[in-house]
């Protein structure tokens, strides 16, 4: 297919011209572009481009959709036309990276070396939440424990306890193994690091302060130099710089040191040198810092607490929208350890809880089926405590549920806050929070959960039907209006993304000869809504209609009888056509491109015929997660085909494998 010249010249007109373009690359779906200055863009000229199905920024990259087997034509014609460089994925990355401000950089370091180690902190969250039931008084019996009452349990509860703390006893390992890894440096040496911080030499942090009462806080003399031999656990800063140090001192020992010596000297001089940093300097000094941050917030929730909680509790959504929540991980952390408590997490739980509310209220403002059940399913995650389906799948392209979320969130924090209320530990932050709450205090927090339920939902219900009715009925009817998203496109639902592949075929008219096309699941796993795909382009149906799988495996068949049309260099996206000309994209994972093909095998090439059934492509689904990249797969009928009709999807939480159906396609008369 011939590009038109003059759309691509468009689009280099809109993005601020050849001068804005500091790097520009592609991936199957779309143009990457790293900007001098994302406010010379002209959103307006991009959406009347018929080349261009959406756009967006994200993470310092602005990205144009045009769709599978376009954008690489597309690319080429515009560095044709700008005499520019082709450049890497990692090239754009690195370019866009350095526009970040030193806060966005910051956030984005300490989300990247919090989310790996964040399951075994959620999971010894859980088991503590056990053993609290276990072991608090009241819960049960009055002004005992269970234990107490059936000694039998006294060994279970701590076999429990200690399968439980051991994260949080050892959390510095889990971060300098993180945090090596995030700065370049060995994951080896950053284990090695936390637990020397930790060793059972040292003063246990936890009795720092029963020591220090007493005088007897021992010390090293170093030459004359004393300073205290105290143990790091539970501190979050210390191993934090440290690790930054090791990675540094690890990096320039290794270009500097010939290799046939570098296992004698790279490692040993790294650990000593950080070693000893860490406990003269580096430990005593961010020890003091996070102490001090710690307590300026404890005195700050002390003394102003309903002014806190409304604060904290309202702003939470916000800062998950920006991406700072992760921020706050490391804080909650840092007062589990040294204060024994976080009155910061049970308003996180509060706020989940709150968006699910909210997204659950447009069930009864919503006219389609899809609609309602999008507003169930992603509101049972922000239940169990995952909400960005719920805030960017329904709240914040209507806007005001959002806002009520928010509301009802602040009341929420108000109540736990005046009532002193903590978490002994980081779980599920959902309803299951409770588990997390000290015992004494689920009364108090329950009533918390009772507002974020309640307060959201009424609320939303009562503005989303006397919006409705202002709306007027040819309104409510038609949820295919375009919706403002948070990335500054039209979001539309699937009614609108079916009626766009209607306007090139009609929907065949009912009585009339038809020819459905079935679509087979691709991959074992579990049937996830587009809208629920952490990119925008496939959330906001920029591409087409289709679903996506979490799989359960790594292995991808064909859906149908096929040609193999494309595949992408970096292997994690194919396009097949059957005999009909429908086209099908196929794209492992989010992101997957950065990895340059090394997780994926391929079975067949461009050109080959296959049988519905076989195997396309293999892929290791575990390296694609400890690359920090979602392995949900979108499966995308690309839109401009003009013999799709309508199409059915197979509806979200479905359990699917090689065989099952998960689209069928309705062919207009000209595909028959």
């Amino acid at each position: 297919m011939a590009i038109d010249r003059a759309n691509v010249e468009k689009i280099i007109k809109a993005v601020g011209g050849a001068d804005n373009i500091e790097a520009a690359t592609h991936c199957v779906t779309r143009l990457r572009f790293s900007l001098a200055d994302e406010k010379k863009v002209d959103h307006k000229l991009l959406e009347q481009n018929d080349l261009v199905k959406g756009h967006f920024s994200s993470q310092g990259q602005f990205q144009v959709v045009i769709g599978p087997g376009l954008v690489d034509k597309v690319y080429d014609e515009m560095i044709a036309i700008t005499g520019g460089q082709r450049s890497s994925k990692d090239e754009v990355k690195k370019a866009a990276a350095k526009k970040q401000n030193p806060l966005q950089q910051a956030i984005k370091t300490l989300a990247d070396i919090f989310i790996p180690i964040l399951p075994a902190i959620v999971t010894a969250g859980l088991l503590l939440g056990i053993n609290n039931i276990l072991t608090g008084p009241g819960i049960f019996f009055e002004g005992r424990s269970l234990v107490q009452e059936y000694p039998a349990w006294t060994d279970f509860a701590g076999i429990i306890n200690l399968i439980a703390n051991t994260a949080f006893t050892f959390l510095p390992a889990l971060i300098g193994w993180s945090a090596a890894t995030r700065f370049g440096g060995s994951p080896l040496l950053g284990i090695v690091l936390g637990l020397i911080l930790v060793h059972p030499d040292l003063l246990n942090a936890w009795a720092y302060a029963q020591a220090a009462q007493e005088g007897k806080i021992p010390h090293w003399n170093l030459f004359g130099w004393q300073f205290e031999k105290i143990g790091y656990q539970g501190q979050v800063l210390p191993v934090l710089v440290s690790a930054y140090l090791l990675a540094w001192v690890e990096r320039f020992l290794n270009k500097k040191v010939h290799d046939s010596i570098k296992l004698l000297v790279v490692a040993p001089v790294a650990l000593l040198v950080t070693g000893f940093l860490a406990f003269t300097i580096i430990g005593p000094v961010t020890f003091a810092i996070g102490n001090a941050i710690t307590n300026g917030l404890v005195h700050v929730f002390n003394t102003l607490p309903a002014l806190g909680g409304i604060l904290y509790g309202g702003i939470y959504a916000l800062l998950v929208v920006t991406g700072m929540h992760h921020t706050f991980l490391a804080v909650d952390v840092q007062l589990i350890g040294s204060k024994g408590g976080t009155f910061l997490w049970p308003m996180l739980a509060l706020s989940n809880i709150a968006q699910g509310s909210a997204a659950l209220a447009m069930l009864l403002v919503f006219r389609e089926q899809k609609s309602k059940g999008l507003a169930v399913t992603s509101s049972v995650s922000a239940f169990l405590g995952v909400t960005e389906p719920a805030i960017f799948g329904v709240n914040i392209r209507y806007k005001y549920p959002f806002i009520f979320g928010m509301i009802g969130s602040a009341i929420g924090g108000l109540v736990l806050t005046i009532n002193h209320v903590l978490a002994s530990s980081i779980g599920v932050g959902g309803i299951p929070g409770f588990l997390s709450i000290y015992p004494n205090q689920w009364g108090v927090f329950f009533v918390g959960m009772a507002i974020v339920l309640v307060v959201p939902f009424l609320l939303t219900a009562f503005y989303g039907k006397v919006a409705s009715r202002k709306a007027g009925p040819a309104d409510t009817n038609n949820e295919s209006a375009p919706v403002q998203a948070s990335s500054g496109t039209a979001a539309t639902n699937e009614t609108a993304a079916t009626a766009a592949v209607s306007e090139a075929a009609p929907v065949v008219p009912a009585g009339k000869a038809v020819n459905v096309l079935d679509i087979q699941a691709p991959l074992a796993g579990v049937v996830v809504p587009l809208e629920n795909v952490p990119d925008p382009a496939f959330a906001e149906r920029q591409m087409g209609q289709g679903i996506a799988i979490d799989p359960s495996d790594g292995k991808v068949v064909a859906p149908f009888d096929a040609k193999v049309v494309h595949i992408i260099k970096s292997k994690h996206a194919i396009i097949l056509e059957h005999a009909t000309g429908v086209q099908v994209l196929i794209h492992i994972g989010i992101n997957t491109v950065s990895l340059k093909g090394a997780p994926f095998t391929l079975h067949v090439g461009i050109g080959d015929e296959v049988k519905a059934g076989q195997l396309l492509i293999e892929f290791d689904r575990e390296a694609i997660l400890q690359a920090r990249l979602p392995v949900i797969t979108p499966i995308i009928i690309p839109d401009g085909q003009p013999i799709v009709g309508r199409i059915t999807e197979e509806p979200a939480g479905a359990k699917v494998a090689g065989r099952d159906i998960v689209l069928k396609i309705q062919l207009s008369p000209q595909g028959i």
